[in-house]
């Protein structure tokens, strides 16, 4: 694959990206989306968290098996959007 091909669309992280990193000393997908953000976009590692795990795999000579997904750690409560919008009212 080419250094180029975008992996992790939502934050613009190309196969180089990350293959650098996983030569650099990374070698989990929790590391690569601490550091490169990979997963923290609008899709959450829906679309390139699979890919990651795969390149971190052939870089490292593991099986997809053995290559652990980033946590996913979803709002502990629901915030209503006027919150978010810093939108003041009252009850």
């Amino acid at each position: 694959m080419r250094d180029d091909v975008v992996i992790c669309r939502c934050e613009d992280v190309t196969y180089g990206d990350i293959v650098r990193a996983i030569s650099g000393g990374l070698s989990t997908t929790e590391e690569i989306k601490r550091i490169l953000r990979c997963g923290m976009g609008p899709c959450q590692g829906r679309t390139c968290s699979r890919l990651i795990a795969r390149i971190i795999a052939s870089e490292t000579g593991a099986t997809i098996d053995d290559v652990e997904f980033p946590v996913v750690r979803p709002p502990t409560m629901p915030v209503e959007i006027g919150v978010m919008a810093d939108e003041h009212h009252e009850d």
